[in-house]
């Protein structure tokens, strides 16, 4: 995923850091001058990529770098919007782009930090900020002033003759700006700025929220009789998150962002796999400070009265106006075309795991919390495939540096070295400087790779600084995951499928580090939605691709290369299960929907019957079949920048597997084939029209059916 959090969504347009070799300390009014002269967010920092001193950096130093940021982008847009020299695109356009020095670099930090290694005054800040983020915000997009400079430019486009990244700048800031309400009476603005300022609070106060009810719902058990099935490293890992949060001689299972939990496919204790299950199903529902469902209904209700207030029928209609589907329509209709055959295979899937059930003389129905448990079997059956043979070949840290690593030296000629002398906000994490093909230094990579107790749930990429010509910035990126870390001298071994995680983040890093851009709205990773996730998704095909694969599967204790019929028999479940996986994904996606379709005037909704009446209107209430996510732990959707984009990996999953059948016809694996994808996709941002940037790719406009033979739904 590529992370949208609501601070970064706040201040990704036009509140960009300046570089430079600027270091004047800024005092902050209403705080003590002692503090400001030595908060460390207060000027570039002067290390490697201007990353953050995370070895002297406090969480009590964000507060004033807030406050001084803020102050600092409310005096710039007054400026440029009080100038009474006429609007040009230097004086207006280039000169939103240049602001915010302070508030994006604080921002970048804090949204690494409060997402993956937060602590109590940073989830108090986040709350605390957000809805001054959102009124600043507002401060750009509902400036009458300011959007009659842009409209002017706007307008005027043709004759200044600029060149093509300018127009395209020129033009996404109009949409904004018009996305944003700024056309609006003045009456209709002041409501929207109430309504836009309640839902960051709200936005914040769920990411809180999830946050602590996912550790409190963590499964523990006093009997490792109970954890039966798990191998001595898991229960080993176990008892030692037990031991970090003060219970030892106890076994603890911490909760994963998704609904099923990857420990459910072990466990031989029935009873223990419907606790986990019921563990993760109910986080966030269990009537108390963490319970997310007002929270949730709310947000809903706010986003359906905000699109009444800019003319639109529902909320998704408004988010979907820049991204490539364009509307609501459009998303369902894709969404239709995939329901019936993953529905008609996930049943089919079930009928032979109750027959599989059946045969061993159990005596009940199939369950969810018995799916992952009995298609592990199934697969062993199918496949002669058992995933702790394969776990061995997959060692993390051998999977990036000769997986990841490799493949992306393979196609764009880059390579990597580790840099240990610079600070890291916690010792799980590492450094790599990224070097290009000339031989020049092009970017920091940071990896953070094991769960904790503060970190978010779930896998994401993002920016500490991003790329920019204009402000002579170069990209630091960060991937963030959370496989379960191992005891004390044990190797981190992962699933085939975790591998292919880290893919899939590392190819929203190469869309990151690739950038390329003169304006920092336009660079890199700053696209659509339904766009971001192409590049990340198309990154995981190589981790299957033969060459790769021989490169990074190796026996963590021997070094030997996985065995070949170990190697067949992953192929060849490939397209296993694959009616389950797509349904989990198309209910939460309709879930999505469903939610951000709302018509506005709609009263709060009872969460758990809205989830259900949707789910059953879309054919995709299978009882056996939960959603990835439930509305009450949907992180994407609200919090995380994704509401009525959560269809984006769908939409995106048909672009990546177009673009992977292109490789498949001019010879695969290739420096050439690369260095096309990273000239015409990797590097271009959102310079450009993005359905045409795939089309000058592919040579043709986005086809379906290299998705549906990929997922086993057609031949």
């Amino acid at each position: 995923m590529k992370i949208i959090s609501s601070l970064s969504l706040i201040t990704s347009i036009a509140l960009m850091s300046s570089c430079g070799n600027n270091t004047a300390k800024v005092a902050v009014a209403g705080t003590d001058s002692s503090v400001s002269a030595n908060n460390l967010l207060l000027q570039p920092s002067t290390l490697p990529f201007q990353v953050a001193d995370f070895a002297h950096l406090k969480s009590g130093d964000f507060k004033a770098a807030f406050e001084a940021g803020i102050k600092q982008q409310q005096d710039e847009l007054q400026a440029i919007a009080g100038s009474k020299e006429p609007p040009t695109f230097e004086n207006t356009l280039v000169a939103l782009e240049k602001s915010g020095q302070i508030l994006r670099r604080v921002n970048g930090v804090f949204n690494l930090l409060s997402s993956a290694n937060t602590d109590p005054v940073l989830q108090k800040l986040g709350e605390d900020v957000a809805p001054k983020l959102a009124s600043l915000n507002d401060e750009l997009y509902l400036n009458t002033a300011l959007y009659n400079r842009v409209e002017s430019v706007y307008n005027r486009r043709a004759e200044l003759k600029l060149d093509a990244e300018s127009n395209r700048l020129v033009e996404f800031y109009y949409q904004h700006f018009q996305m944003a309400g700024a056309n609006l009476p003045d009456s209709a603005k002041e409501k929207l700025k109430a309504l836009n300022k309640e839902d960051a609070g709200l936005s914040a106060k769920f990411t809180n929220q999830l946050l602590a009810a996912a550790k409190a719902g963590a499964l523990v058990v006093g009997d490792t009789a109970e954890l039966a099935g798990l191998s001595s490293g898991q229960i080993a890992a176990a008892a030692q998150d037990a031991r970090n949060n003060k219970m030892a001689g106890k076994w603890m299972i911490p909760l994963q962002n998704t609904t099923q939990q990857p420990d459910l496919q072990y466990l031989t204790n029935r009873a223990t796999r419907q606790l986990l299950f019921n563990a993760s199903w109910m986080r966030a529902e269990k009537n108390d400070s963490n319970d997310t469902r007002a929270t949730i209904s709310r947000l809903a209700q706010i986003r359906a009265d905000k699109a009444k207030l800019l003319g639109k029928p529902n909320f998704a209609a408004v988010t979907l106006q820049d991204q490539m589907s364009k509307n609501p329509e459009a998303v369902l209709a894709f969404l239709g075309k995939l329901v019936p055959a993953a529905t008609a295979n996930a049943a089919n899937e079930a009928k032979e795991l109750q027959t599989l059930i059946d045969k061993q003389k159990e005596r009940f129905q199939l369950q969810p919390c018995d799916w992952d448990f009995y298609s592990e079997q199934l697969r062993k059956e199918k496949f002669n495939l058992d995933e702790s043979e394969t776990k061995p070949y997959f060692e993390i840290w051998n999977v990036l540096q000769n997986g990841v690593m490799y493949a992306a030296t393979q196609l764009y000629g880059i390579t990597f070295k580790e840099r240990k002398d610079l600070p890291v906000y916690n010792s799980d994490v590492r450094v790599f400087e990224v070097i290009d093909k000339d031989g020049t230094s092009m970017a920091l990579a940071y990896f953070d790779y094991f769960k904790r107790d503060n970190k978010n749930g779930g896998a994401w990429m993002d920016n500490m600084v991003g790329q920019s010509k204009l402000l002579g910035t170069k990209p630091v990126i960060y991937n963030i995951c959370n496989f379960t870390k191992p005891a004390p001298g044990q190797p981190a071994l992962i699933s085939f499928g975790d591998a292919t995680t880290m893919f899939h983040e590392f190819g929203h890093g190469l869309h990151g580090l690739f950038a390329s851009q003169q304006y920092p709205s336009l660079s890199g990773t700053a696209t659509a939605r339904d766009f971001v996730e192409f590049p990340s998704q198309f990154n995981e095909h190589w981790a299957s691709e033969p060459n790769v694969f021989k490169h990074y599967a190796t026996h963590y204790k021997t070094g030997a290369p996985m065995p070949q019929d170990l190697v067949d028999k992953i192929k060849k479940a490939a397209t296993f299960n694959q009616g389950y996986s797509l349904t989990e994904i198309l209910a939460a996606a309709s879930l999505d929907m469903k939610w951000h379709t709302l018509a506005p005037g709609m009263p709060l909704q009872d969460v758990d019957k809205f989830e259900a009446e949707a789910l059953k209107i879309t054919h995709l209430d299978m009882p056996q079949v939960p959603t990835r996510y439930r509305s009450s732990y949907f992180l994407h959707i609200w919090s995380n920048g994704y509401s009525a984009g959560y269809y984006a990996y769908l939409w995106s999953e048909m672009l990546d597997d177009d673009a992977y059948a292109w490789f498949e016809e001019h010879g695969g694996l290739t420096r050439e084939n690369g260095q096309r994808f990273r000239d015409m996709i990797l590097s271009r941002g959102n310079t450009m029209d993005l359905a045409q940037m795939f089309a000058d790719f592919r040579g043709h406009a986005p086809d379906i059916k290299p998705m549906l033979k990929n997922r086993g739904l057609s031949k």
